[in-house]
């Protein structure tokens, strides 16, 4: 009998490149950057910024300078955008890295005119319906002609992209492209991250920003997603018992055996990032001569255990593995029964230490 106590965490490096592929046929002729912020969603940023390089990505967008000095090494000659822009705290990143800061606010840029970097043009965000970072045109119209002239890109972001019909993406746009005719009429452009790839060529301009569908994510919900599942999530199973009609399932003792079952104890909890809202509602997959079986979470998610309902794999014993995400459950999916989204349990998940997390190219 074999026994295993971690839980592993597989992520596909070549089904993101061919990910990554699709994403740039559908954004051309505009340029395809990668979005590699928050440890690449959690997913390890050196290792995705590798792989998407050798795919021939030479622009990249991450939140942080830190994290902008993290991937230099494996992106030697690449453009990397610093979203969160740049202050002091940030500052020797940007010199030591040669990055690039997204300058999002007024005094940003003064805090820029006062630290520049010689050969560094930096990108500028601009307000146009999000109500986040961002120039307003009352800003815009304080710069003089040669401030407004020393941008590589201007920015915007779209607030409901993953809606296609929603009012809020064409008035976005024509916010965007007035914005651009009258202050940024020669600089490049960029108003699409993935989910605006989809909403057509009119949102595309220069540059799209590329992160979620990346990894796998459904970021147009209203088609079917063309992107591949690049994860699987599996955890070891650490004991197998029978548990009486009328007995209870784990902490306050949320469930109670409507007749007698048989219950495995599956070695992940929210200490691996599992969301506790998976309690009672949450499932995990094992396989049997090839057949998916979906069992549920019994009770609640405690930090280091789920249980689940096994009544129906009669053969399932100690050191099996049940799946959290894969092809047949994916992000989308265990997001959806969490009441999340998707890049939040990515992030969550990706990022925890405890995992086996291994890389297939």
């Amino acid at each position: 009998m074999s026994i295993y106590t971690t839980p592993i965490f597989n992520i596909n490096l070549k089904k993101l490149v061919e990910n990554y592929r699709l994403l740039e046929k559908l954004s051309a002729p505009a340029i395809a950057a990668g979005v590699v912020k928050d440890d690449a969603y959690g997913l390890g940023a050196k290792e995705v910024t590798k792989a998407l390089y050798k795919a021939g990505c030479r622009h990249f967008f991450v939140a942080h300078g830190s994290e902008g000095a993290l991937i230099r090494p494996v992106a030697p000659d690449a453009e990397i955008y610093a979203l969160q822009g740049i202050g002091e705290d940030s500052l020797p990143y940007f010199q030591q890295a040669n990055l690039i800061p997204v300058i999002c606010s007024p005094d940003m840029l003064k805090f820029w005119h006062k630290n520049k970097i010689n050969g560094i043009r930096p990108a500028i965000q601009v307000e146009t319906g999000l109500n986040r970072l961002g120039f307003r045109i009352s800003d815009l119209e304080k710069l003089s002609a040669a401030e407004l002239n020393e941008f590589s890109y201007v920015l915007s972001h779209l607030s409901c992209a993953d809606e296609q019909a929603h009012f809020m993406n064409a008035r976005q746009l024509e916010n965007f492209r007035t914005i651009k005719s009258r202050f940024f009429p020669n600089t490049p452009a960029t108003l699409s991250a993935s989910d605006g790839v989809f909403l057509g060529n009119d949102f595309h301009f220069d540059l799209t920003r590329l992160g979620a569908a990346l990894y796998g994510i459904n970021t147009a919900p209203y088609r079917e997603n063309e992107m591949k599942n690049i994860l699987e999530l599996k955890a070891p199973v650490l004991q197998v018992k029978p548990l009486a009609k009328g007995e209870f399932v784990g902490y306050s003792a949320t469930f109670r055996a409507p007749v007698d079952m048989r219950i495995a104890i599956v070695s992940i909890g929210y200490g691996d990032g599992l969301p506790r809202s998976l309690s009672n509602r949450g499932k995990v997959i094992f396989y049997h001569d090839g057949q998916a079986f979906f069992c549920p979470i019994l009770g609640r998610v405690s930090m280091d255990n789920i249980i689940c309902d096994v009544s129906q794999l009669p053969s399932l014993k100690t050191g099996d593995f049940g799946y959290l995400i894969n092809d047949d459950y994916t992000v989308d999916d265990i997001a959806r029964d969490a009441g999340t989204i998707a890049y939040e349990l990515i992030s969550n998940i990706g990022k925890n230490p405890r995992f086996i997390k291994n890389y297939n190219s």
